[in-house]
């Protein structure tokens, strides 16, 4: 039996992720790639994507990359710059880049991009450490 990945875990237990319809497209220690398509029910009153969305999927896309090495890690702060509109039917992607690491905290960055590979989201996080590993 094929042993699943932090990621996976962590997909297996969130709910929310799920009922957004996130997927898993890459994963290693280095980066992580996450996508979405698109639905008419997370349009808002002006039929634009509404932004929480755009936000999950980056946050977790932050989730899976700061755990995956097993040290448990959450959110402290974090922050996004919108730049351009989503339709029904678009496919966003979140790819996650590590820019620091060290013992306590870690600091990501996450672009979120379209099917036609336009930026569409940055969003930036820090997580804190904690001592302990995630239980698997």
């Amino acid at each position: 039996m094929i042993e699943k990945t932090i990621p996976e875990i962590m997909l297996l237990n969130d709910y929310f992720s799920r009922l957004l319809g996130i997927k898993i497209i890459k994963q290693n220690s280095s980066e992580i790639v996450l996508n979405l398509k698109i639905k008419k029910k997370f349009m808002n009153g002006f039929n634009l994507l509404h932004g929480g969305v755009t936000f999950s999927l980056a946050d977790t896309a932050l989730a899976f990359a700061s755990n995956f090495n097993g040290k448990k890690s959450v959110t402290i702060d974090s922050s996004i710059s919108y730049f351009i509109k989503c339709n029904t039917g678009d496919i966003l992607t979140a790819k996650t880049r590590e820019i620091n690491s060290s013992k306590k905290f870690g600091i990501y960055e996450v672009e979120i991009l379209n099917q036609e590979n336009k930026l569409i989201a940055k969003f930036k996080g820090t997580v804190y450490r904690y001592i302990e590993n995630i239980k698997s």
